[in-house]
């Protein structure tokens, strides 16, 4: 719940700029340049939901996209986690690295001298992880321990996932080439090398997993832009 109030809570702050932005532009005499370029910044969501949620987490993604078309832009995420998961039963921490490689495509028109996005895109992600279980309680989550019984403290590595993300989200150029952005993300796991007594609860990247494969990621970012070329 607190991260979706977060979530909403950056949309409208997103949707009030751009409305500003909008009321300028309109008596606007800047030229209408098409930059192509590089922009490069930092997920400042992990922190922000690590904070308001009190968990034992440390996160760090670097995000990038380039501009390549008008309207489309290649897109890569890099990170890493080292998160505890602790729920009624189950005690376990996650540690690993993660990249995400896709693109977006903006569908807003901006007016003239705007250089903001409202997008949707998509990812394929990898993650490279370990699981150590702190502690349980046995035979009370049956689908997530087959065989037999673990001993608190172990380790399991050399884990890894495979997965796809479908993205919509907006970016809004605040200062001149500063960007601010937020998203929501809906993914699905396709492949994931787990251990035959334990299942993969949380994975680098990818977040949550819940029992259909599927999870929900937020990304709230800020990035500088590089210009490379106009037309």
């Amino acid at each position: 719940m607190k991260k979706l109030l977060i979530f909403i809570f950056f949309i409208n702050i997103f949707n009030f700029q751009l409305k500003a932005q909008e009321n300028k532009a309109q008596d606007s005499t800047i030229s209408n340049k098409k930059y192509y370029a590089l922009r490069v910044g930092l997920d400042i969501s992990k922190p922000i939901i690590g904070f308001t949620n009190d968990e034992d987490r440390t996160e760090f993604e670097i995000v990038a996209d380039l501009r390549f078309s008008e309207k489309w832009y290649a897109a890569i995420e890099l990170g890493i986690s080292d998160k505890n998961t602790i729920e009624d039963y189950l005690d376990f921490t996650t540690k690993g690295s993660y990249f995400k490689l896709g693109a977006n495509f903006n569908a807003y028109e901006n007016w003239v001298g705007m250089n903001n996005e409202i997008y949707i895109g998509a990812r394929y992600g990898f993650a490279l992880f370990d699981q150590t279980l702190n502690s349980y309680t046995p035979n009370v989550y049956g689908t997530y321990f087959e065989g037999e019984t673990i001993e608190d403290g172990t380790t399991f590595d050399g884990l890894s996932a495979h997965w796809v993300e479908f993205i919509a989200g907006m970016k809004v150029e605040t200062f001149k080439n500063l960007f601010l952005g937020v998203s929501i993300s809906f993914n699905k796991m396709l492949s994931t090398k787990e251990p035959e007594n334990f299942s993969n609860l949380y994975v680098p990247g990818f977040n949550r997993v819940f029992s259909n494969d599927a999870g929900i990621g937020f990304n709230y970012t800020i990035s500088y832009q590089i210009p490379i070329s106009k037309k």
